[in-house]
């Protein structure tokens, strides 16, 4: 083959209309991720989009919503502990999962305002 894949760019993950405010209060300011601009020609369209480390998450208006509640993104995360304290002190219901416990990994979900499922884990 001629070509070659060199990872992901973005995630993008679907929210209903007018969900703006709510995800910038969760991704901006309870999980601390800088809010990027979109391009000018996309602004239309709604939604908003986050600096994740080194990789995008796009979170895009779409008609007729319907949480993604088992396809899910997983974010790296160094100190998980501190990230699920911080989480659980702000009242959010965090769901431990412990099935790659063996293989070193320490990792829990977390649905995002819109009931999509985002899963945090941490490589022991």
């Amino acid at each position: 083959m001629s070509f070659t894949f060199s990872g992901i760019d973005h995630i993008q993950l679907a929210a209903p209309e007018g969900c703006e405010a709510e995800a910038r209060r969760f991704f901006n300011d309870l999980l601390g991720w800088p809010e990027i601009p979109k391009p000018e020609i996309l602004r239309k369209r709604g939604g908003v989009w986050f600096q994740c480390g080194t990789h995008q998450v796009h979170i895009g208006v779409q008609k007729d919503f319907v949480p993604a509640t088992k396809a899910h993104p997983a974010f790296h995360v160094e100190k998980i502990d501190q990230l699920r304290a911080y989480l659980l002190e702000k009242g959010l219901p965090v769901i431990d999962d412990d099935a790659r416990a063996d293989e070193g990994v320490s990792r829990f979900y977390l649905n995002d305002p819109f009931g999509n499922r985002l899963e945090f884990l941490e490589w022991l």
